[in-house]
């Protein structure tokens, strides 16, 4: 018979101890950013600010240490999920530390902070506290997985039947000593199902699943069997509601885009679907395209050199123009003109668009080095920086070649054409 455990309450302990840390932490790396801006040699980098004592700043501490820990709060830095598993806390650090730097050192300069806030001690701060504050994070965590209130914060599983899918999940969370979930078996929904399954027990049947719960005191029941009726699902929703026991399904239908599964209603009936992408969130396609742009223009200046020695090599060649301007379709079926090292001779596609095979004779010698080595395809680094492609997305095809496609508009996942 298991202890009856105090997961939610020990969790929010933790959480509670996690925020004060992070205060204490945040607080001493802004200290430490102070301490290297206003009494090392880089006071007289730029502009040298007046001597500011430290109790002075101090106010300005305690102002940035609440934004910092604001911003981990608005960006789920405390999830208790992420209590055992501070490699993915650090990515929601760094994201953390430059919504504070923006944040910080807007409403400094907006509300006119006094004494003035030093743009190089925020620059600064932002790597120490970053520095300090991962620093105790991982010492946390490490802590917790040594101590007893691991095993108090690890939410208990059972699985409500059995699929490939289930196996996958089993050897995911058992793969990982630092995983938030623990397995500790399944209920049989199945007559064959009879047995340990993939290391998994046989906790029971549906029918048994009351007692099984409270016996094992499960925080999670995932079903995982495709095939249970609704009536069965409705039970198993309505038990652990009573037994306040969290409630989810392996869904049948999305085996991809899972993080874009998104639940809504269409006039109160509730509808599962993929809904919102990442790439469709307004910072993301900034952040993207600045990536975009920068990559193509790094790569516009180190290729410039070798597509004006590949150019003169193709004209020596097969005289008449270099590059080949050629249709494609982008997103959401525009078309826009994509442009290449010539590879072939002029008259290659007199009868019509076609794909290229192995040994083609249309193309040319350069054409063929240029083709195997993808080197015909650097001129496209000016279509990314018009935005008529990514650095990374699909490949765009020719409208003529799409209509010959089963499954149209793309097939080959590729950025380049």
């Amino acid at each position: 018979m298991h202890i009856k455990r105090t997961f939610p309450r020990t969790q929010n302990i933790l959480l509670l101890i996690q925020i004060i840390g992070d205060l204490g932490f945040v607080f001493s790396g802004l200290t430490l950013g102070y301490l290297i801006r206003f009494r090392t040699p880089l006071r007289y980098v730029g502009v040298e600010p007046e001597y500011t004592p430290f109790r002075e700043y101090k106010p300005l501490l305690f102002i940035g240490t609440a934004f910092f820990v604001a911003s981990f709060a608005y960006l789920k830095a405390y999830d208790g999920r992420l209590l055992l598993r501070p490699h993915r806390t650090f990515s929601i650090l760094t994201k953390a530390t430059l919504f504070w730097f923006a944040a910080f050192l807007g409403s400094s300069l907006a509300l006119k902070f006094e004494p003035p806030v030093s743009r190089l001690f925020v620059t600064v701060s932002c790597v120490t506290t970053l520095i300090v504050v991962a620093a105790w994070r991982y010492a946390f965590s490490a802590w917790l997985q040594r101590s007893a209130f691991r095993d108090r914060i690890v939410q208990r599983v059972v699985l409500v039947g059995w699929s490939d899918e289930a196996a996958q999940v089993v050897h995911a969370i058992r793969g990982d000593r630092n995983h938030p979930y623990d397995v500790i078996g399944y209920l049989a929904t199945k007559p064959e199902h009879t047995d340990e399954r993939h290391g998994c027990p046989r906790l029971g049947v549906m029918g048994e699943m009351d007692a099984v719960m409270r016996k094992e005191h499960v925080d999670i029941a995932i079903v995982a069997d495709f095939d249970l009726s609704t009536e069965d699902l409705l039970r198993t929703s309505d038990l652990c509601e009573q037994l306040y026991v969290q409630f989810k399904i392996m869904p049948s239908f999305f085996r991809i885009f899972v993080s874009s599964l998104r639940m809504q209603t269409i006039s109160g009936v509730p509808v599962l679907g993929v809904e919102a992408l990442a790439i469709n969130s307004s910072l993301n396609a900034a952040i993207k395209r600045a990536v975009d742009v920068f990559g193509a223009l790094v790569g516009l200046a180190l290729t410039g050199p070798i597509m004006l020695v590949l150019m003169a090599m193709i004209k020596r060649e097969s005289p008449g123009p270099a590059i080949y301007p050629q249709v494609r379709t982008g997103r959401h079926g525009r078309t826009f003109t994509i442009y290449k090292l010539r590879s072939m001779r002029l008259d290659a596609e007199t009868a019509g668009a076609q794909w290229a095979v192995s040994g083609d004779p249309r193309r040319l010698r350069i054409g063929a080095f240029m083709r195997e080595t993808n080197l015909d395809e650097l001129t496209q680094f000016w279509n990314v920086l018009r935005g008529d492609m990514s650095l990374v997305g699909p490949r765009p095809e020719r409208p003529e070649l799409i209509a010959k496609f089963e499954n149209p508009p793309m097939v080959r996942k590729s950025s380049w054409a």
